[in-house]
């Protein structure tokens, strides 16, 4: 059985992913599960043992797993951590593996740092400097839509979503990126992004025009 979990970001519930996961599910004729955490209060020691236990419940063969934006970052981590899970690839949406320029704008209002959470502060608000060790395939798209708030917390810095800068989701060792004309939020909602999601999930590379 192959079982793919999607990972939502900041605010969110994994509700929102519906159709991605039912356009990605019909695609690859395969499970999806979407794993719901505090994205605000818990920890990200927290967040990936809960992800790791919800992993383990599958019991499948084989495993992808798609983040976007915060969950991206938690996917990451997860799979960092985590080699023994079943084989599979992974896709980070809008991932600002590199840190971000509107959490730091956001955090610099008084009430910005407890809105963000203890995830975010860990993980995002200080640019990172990562590398993918490469023990699985691991894609990444980006957007440059700039259709967001988090132009309104800072200037995002070149080509953006809205929310992240296509330069914050660039990971060095990362197997393929891909950046598309969608916003940020717009991602879960895109048949592209399922379309190449699915690509990247069955065969190692994204479909480039």
């Amino acid at each position: 059985m192959t079982a793919v979990v999607f990972i939502h970001g900041l605010w969110l519930t994994g509700v929102e992913s519906t159709l991605l996961r039912r356009r990605i599910a019909a695609e690859l004729n395969c499970e999806t599960h979407a794993f719901h955490y505090p994205s605000v209060t818990a920890s990200i020691d927290e967040v990936l043992t809960r992800l790791h236990d919800f992993v383990t419940t599958l019991k499948s063969d084989a495993l992808h797993v798609v983040g976007h934006s915060l969950g991206g970052v938690v996917a990451l981590r997860y799979l960092e951590l985590n080699r023994d899970v079943p084989p599979g690839r992974a896709v980070l949406i809008a991932a600002p593996v590199g840190g971000s320029r509107a959490a730091q704008g956001l955090a610099r209002w008084p009430i910005g740092a407890a809105l963000l959470g203890r995830t975010i502060e860990a993980e995002v608000l200080k640019p990172q400097a990562r590398r993918w060790g490469g023990h699985r395939d691991l894609g990444i798209i980006a957007g440059d839509l700039s259709l967001g708030l988090g132009r309104l917390f800072g200037d995002l810095g070149g080509p953006n979503d809205g929310t992240v800068a296509v330069e914050e989701t660039r990971l060095p060792g990362a197997t393929d990126h891909i950046v598309l004309s969608i916003s940020h939020t717009a991602m879960l909602f895109s048949a592209d992004v399922a379309q190449q999601t699915a690509q990247f999930l069955a065969h190692g590379r994204f479909q480039h025009a």
